[in-house]
């Protein structure tokens, strides 16, 4: 699969010691977003007039004026339905000016599932105008870069995506305990990073040194789900990435899962979708057909 690299993304000199992009959203511009890929950077959509579909991982979101998508890195996605009025922004950046280590410090009950919260937005129409001015003053200074003027971008960036995160914040509420919000935070990444191979909720309980009751209160306060079923859904994730974007045979993608069989995998999706992983293959490939 292709995977762009803003790095190779240089339409000026200037580009080459710039850290973001600013483009127009238009049909010449996308024509790189058309098929799957994925990104080693973050990227904005910012749709101002038409519409257009924007194929997410599993989801299909429709993205029309007044909408704005944020699109994080190696994430799938491609673009498609781009109506002929489609005009609005395309704003690019590298992860290091993502508001990382504000997010892991003094706003860390933002830091939650961001990457699914900032997937689709709508602004108010006063929240627009200031995204848009923001995106105004970013363009102005990508197009006429200096030493300060490209840290001026930076910091204007940087105002633009704490603006997305804090629009969202009233419709995915945060926790209101600090101990409750680092709890859920820790459990998370634990799990994305040893899913493969530990299902089970008492291993994260301990290392998190809390109960599996308590973990279990926590993850349904925050996602209404338990802690099984958050264990069980981002196996089920990668196994759906995995069926859409690789070459694997079901007999592989047991294995890179920590399935002891390809029969153990198709019973566990079985169970959780009621249809065979074949069947799931299928009704996904659905999603990238244009």
């Amino acid at each position: 699969m292709k995977r762009l690299e803003i790095k190779q993304n240089i339409a000026k000199r200037e580009d080459e010691s710039l850290s973001f992009r600013v483009y127009n959203l238009n049909k010449e511009n996308l024509e790189n977003y058309l098929e799957p890929h994925k990104k080693d950077h973050f990227c904005i959509l910012m749709v101002e007039s038409g519409e257009i579909q924007l194929h997410l991982e599993e989801e299909i979101i429709h993205l029309k004026a007044g909408k704005i998508s944020m699109i994080f890195p190696d994430q799938i996605s491609s673009l498609s339905l781009l109506s002929s009025e489609l005009s609005g922004k395309i704003i690019l950046f590298e992860e290091v000016l993502f508001c990382s280590d504000i997010l892991k410090n003094e706003l860390l009950s933002y830091n939650v599932n961001l990457s699914s919260h900032l997937k689709c937005i709508f602004l108010s129409p006063s929240e627009l105008e200031h995204a848009k001015s923001m995106v105004s003053f970013i363009e102005n200074i990508y197009s006429d870069p200096s030493l300060i003027r490209k840290e001026q971008g930076r910091f204007y960036i940087k105002i633009l995506l704490l603006g997305l995160i804090e629009s969202v914040h009233g419709q995915h509420p945060v926790f209101q305990h600090e101990s409750d919000k680092a709890l859920y935070i820790r459990f998370k990444k634990m799990l994305n990073e040893r899913y493969k191979n530990e299902r089970r909720v008492q291993y994260y309980a301990s290392n998190l040194a809390i109960t599996t009751k308590k973990l279990n209160s926590i993850t349904k306060k925050h996602c209404g789900e338990t802690a099984i079923n958050a264990i069980h859904n981002r196996i089920l994730k990668e196994i759906k990435r995995l069926l859409m974007f690789s070459d694997f045979s079901h007999k592989q993608i047991s294995l890179e899962l920590g399935f002891s069989s390809p029969s153990a995998l198709n019973k566990f999706v079985k169970s959780k979708l009621d249809e065979t992983p074949t069947e799931l293959q299928k009704e996904l490939a659905q999603i990238y057909i244009k």
